[in-house]
């Protein structure tokens, strides 16, 4: 049964340059339809103004104020309090930032570290084959375009990566090598080798166990498990095409 109000406790994993690592436990009484970010917010206004947390669009589009709650990565900005008592089934959160790259303070992470990830992976054509023959524009089926569509809501907060036991520090991310397959499939791609290279790289796919985490976390509902068990069964195919 929901109710109105929550009283929560946050234990919650601080850090600060001129401190070092501690804890710091809040209690508050909020209401269930309160976002997460809400509720750090009330923190900052009614109890502790030098918590620190990250958000922007609250919206669930830029993935910047994404963080740990019970061990589990998760948009801060789209997760109610009544769904977060009933999905843990406590009022007791653990809450630490997003694990994977350097803390700045408290809640917040450098993402710098994951922006130069993503530009490592190279989401843009590498090397754009010429325009067909017979017109100024590459033609998908539909079938083909809404499967890319779907795997381009990606908002990059890596919740996939740090959701996955699988993966570590240098792992590139289901994200990113979701993305990657992408570009592989694009017709407009000419960069075949590049991409394999980058899919099957150590810190790629052969991390991946197909444990569906990846999935399951995405905030976005991306089935990304899919995708990833696609390139691993494309690897042949795209070989031939590229010796050719």
């Amino acid at each position: 049964m929901k109710h109105d109000k929550y009283t929560l406790s946050l234990i919650i994993q601080r850090y600060a340059p001129e401190k070092g690592a501690f804890r710091s436990v809040y209690e508050v009484t909020v209401s269930g339809i309160m976002r997460m970010t809400d509720v750090f917010r009330t923190i900052n206004a009614e109890q502790d103004p030098t918590l620190a947390w990250r958000s922007s669009c609250e919206h669930a589009q830029c993935g910047s104020c994404t963080l740990v709650i019970n061990r589990e990565p998760v948009l801060s900005c789209k997760l109610l309090v009544e769904k977060a008592v009933e999905h843990f089934k406590t009022a007791t959160l653990r809450i630490s930032p997003l694990p994977g790259a350097p803390v700045l303070r408290d809640l917040v992470v450098d993402f710098r570290f994951f922006e130069q990830m993503i530009k490592d992976s190279h989401p843009w054509l590498i090397n754009p084959a010429p325009l067909p023959a017979d017109g100024d524009e590459y033609r998908l089926p539909p079938e083909e375009l809404a499967k890319y569509e779907e795997a381009t809501r990606c908002i990059n907060c890596f919740t996939c990566r740090s959701g996955c036991p699988t993966q570590n520090q240098l792992s590139f991310g289901p994200n990113l090598i979701m993305q990657n397959y992408l570009r592989l499939l694009d017709p407009r791609e000419s960069a075949k080798k590049e991409r394999l290279a980058y899919l099957f790289d150590e810190r790629g796919l052969p991390r991946c166990r197909t444990g569906r985490f990846c999935s399951i976390r995405c905030p976005k509902d991306i089935p990304v498990s899919e995708f990833l068990a696609e390139a691993k069964s494309y690897r042949g195919g795209a070989l031939t095409l590229t010796e050719k």
